[in-house]
């Protein structure tokens, strides 16, 4: 299982907010750049990069520290925050960005999703944002009303091949990941799954791990990593260890 480091923006910097709440932020870092070069030092295989100004405000802010970041690096950068429009996702491509995260847009708008996975394939990231088992949407603000299996099953109709899963309760909060509920999105899904929310130590990596054989096949890790809970190095250890 892939394990991938997440730099958030926000105003510039990198930042982690707590159940996606700006009230509740704390800054890790002054230069986003940095950060990624550091993670790619230590091993990453990718990264995860989240404009968290353009997923509030509907429209990516950062994307001049975004290219910034995938002309740094020499791993594959995967990002997404207000990505709403076909425009846009084919501008994030032509930046370098791997694949480009569709989250409101994926959700309100279907012909624009089923457009992107015929244009890019497995390059387009459904983002599924639970809370309570239903999707919210605009920045994890607003409820869709739709159960996350039932919007899952009708991405995967339109070309989805893989969905980034976040617990929002969860997010930053270091009170483990929702196993049970991303166990069941990869095995009804059909699809590939991204876990995201919670983990805190590598028990949790762990037990998601466990998870690779129903499509489990990689964690995003945010939190853990910034405040020391253990290295990405022990982590990609454990995933050896786990492989081998």
């Amino acid at each position: 299982m892939l394990i991938i480091p997440a730099i958030d923006l926000r105003g510039g910097k990198c930042v982690r907010l707590v159940e996606g709440r700006l009230d509740r932020e704390t800054v890790y870092g002054e230069d986003p750049v940095a950060m990624a070069l550091n993670w790619q030092e230590q091993g990453a295989a990718r990264l995860h990069v989240v404009d968290l100004d353009g997923a509030f405000t509907g429209s990516p802010v950062n994307l001049d520290i975004i290219t910034r970041i995938v002309q740094a690096v020499k791993i594959p950068v995967q990002t997404g925050g207000g990505v709403r429009t076909r425009e846009m996702v084919d501008r994030l491509f032509g930046l370098g960005v791997d694949r480009v995260v569709l989250g409101t847009a994926a959700v309100k708008d279907p012909e624009l999703l089923a457009q992107c996975c015929r244009r890019y394939g497995a390059g387009i990231i459904a983002g599924l944002d639970a809370v309570g088992g239903h999707v919210a949407i605009e920045g994890w603000v607003t409820g869709s009303g739709r159960p996350v299996l039932e919007l899952a099953r009708e991405m995967k109709e339109l070309g989805v091949v893989r969905v980034l899963y976040t617990d929002v309760r969860r997010d930053g909060t270091l009170r483990g990941p929702n196993v049970r509920d991303t166990g069941e999105l990869a095995r009804a899904g059909g699809l590939k799954v991204i876990a995201s929310g919670g983990v805190s130590s590598l028990a949790d990596l762990a037990e998601l791990a466990a998870l690779e054989p129903d499509g489990v096949e990689a964690t995003i890790v945010g939190k853990a990593l910034y405040a020391g809970s253990f290295t990405l190095a022990s982590a990609l250890a454990l995933m050896t260890e786990k492989g081998a």
